[in-house]
């Protein structure tokens, strides 16, 4: 595929969140404009000792000390996950995010895609996040370019909103009447606040568990308003958006429900999680028809029970438009690997706060081709 091609191609996408559940990879077939069609998809997830390495990680810049034991298990989990797929033009590969610091150090995403295209046979498009940073833009979130196209695809004729609870909760607010997504106005996407991270974190550490599975916990339990009250102090609530986050943005979160039984703990992050969204709901430039969740925060019962009591916007699954929101994301890596191969945006003002467009990633191609 070169720059000037113009025609729908098949791309493989991949996603490994700050969750740290998997990998999820998924085939789209676009022109960099247009969704034409959703292909196969897949999940790989990590074992144990693999979300270990991982985890001890986070935080760290290229050549800490744990850095290069978690590159080699992201790079073996996507090996073996993209292998199993055909008929790919080009792989969109984002890695694995240790750390993001963009008015500072920068962004960090493990994983070297040059040797996935070696592996693949096929161009791989990486480290989509950091020409943003270097031009002055927060390097995130990245999918709202994909949002606004699947806005489009679903026929949507009033602005909505996507709403992605992984690790970190990012909202983007859509106006599909705008004719391309880094068009002023098209879009305004920022981080909320924690989604999945703490509550992920909280178990493992009390339960030896990866994830609260459904919100069986957190629905157990009775959220201290206090706490959620104090946190939304925190000066991030302050910022206008285009703004993100790290993972471990928060790191005294889980010491502020330290007191609390795993049930009250467990709901009232929960609870956090959905009042800073609701903040966040209140910085859009407008009010919206609908909000789609996407990500695996909505399979929690608690925290889309906790949405719906705290936004004013009907809130829904991404299912619910005919979409696949556990493979959104890979998807959206998918899309953004076609707009780079062409020379096209993959983020802009509305989105990171770049001063203008800018199109990012890094293209390897394989060593025999």
């Amino acid at each position: 595929m070169r720059k000037g091609d113009t025609g729908p191609v098949w791309a493989l996408g991949a996603m490994s969140g700050t969750s740290l559940d998997g990998v999820d990879a998924a085939m789209v077939l676009t022109d960099g404009h247009r969704i034409e069609a959703f292909g196969p998809s897949a999940f790989r997830p990590y074992a144990d000792h693999e979300r270990a390495v991982i985890r001890a990680a986070l935080g760290q810049w290229p050549g800490g000390p744990d850095v290069a034991a978690a590159a080699e298990i992201v790079e073996n989990a996507h090996a073996e996950l993209l292998a199993r797929f055909e008929n790919a033009t080009v792989a969109g590969f984002h890695g694995q995010t240790l750390a993001h610091d963009p008015k500072g150090r920068g962004t960090h995403q493990c994983g070297n895609g040059g040797l996935l295209a070696d592996v693949l046979g096929l161009p791989v498009v990486w480290d989509f996040r950091s020409t943003d940073v270097s031009m002055g833009g927060q390097g995130a979130p990245l999918a709202p370019f994909f949002h606004f196209a699947c806005a489009r695809h679903i026929g949507a004729s009033e602005p909505l909103g996507f709403l992605n609870l992984g690790g970190v909760g990012n909202l983007t607010w859509v106006d599909p009447a705008a004719s391309e997504p880094d068009d002023p106005g098209a879009l305004l996407a920022f981080d909320t606040g924690p989604a999945n991270a703490p509550l992920n974190d909280l178990v493992e550490a009390r339960l030896g568990l990866p994830q609260d599975h459904g919100g069986q916990l957190a629905l157990t339990g009775t959220a201290d308003e206090a706490v959620v009250t104090a946190f939304l102090k925190d000066a991030y609530f302050r910022l206008p958006p285009p703004k993100s986050l790290d993972r471990n943005a928060f790191p005294k979160l889980l010491d502020a429900v330290g007191a609390l039984s795993n049930a009250d703990a467990a709901a009232t992050l929960v609870a956090i999680a959905a009042a800073s969204i609701a903040l966040g709901e209140a910085a859009l430039p407008g009010p919206v028809s609908r909000l789609l969740v996407t990500g695996g925060g909505r399979h929690n019962a608690a925290l889309m029970a906790e949405l719906s009591r705290r936004l004013t916007c009907p809130v829904e699954p991404v299912e619910a438009a005919g979409l696949d929101g556990d493979m959104l994301e890979a998807q959206a890596f998918a899309y953004l690997a076609v707009r780079v191969m062409r020379g096209l945006s993959t983020s802009a003002p509305g989105t990171t706060g770049a001063p203008a467009a800018v199109g990012g990633g890094q293209i390897s191609r394989p060593a025999a081709v």
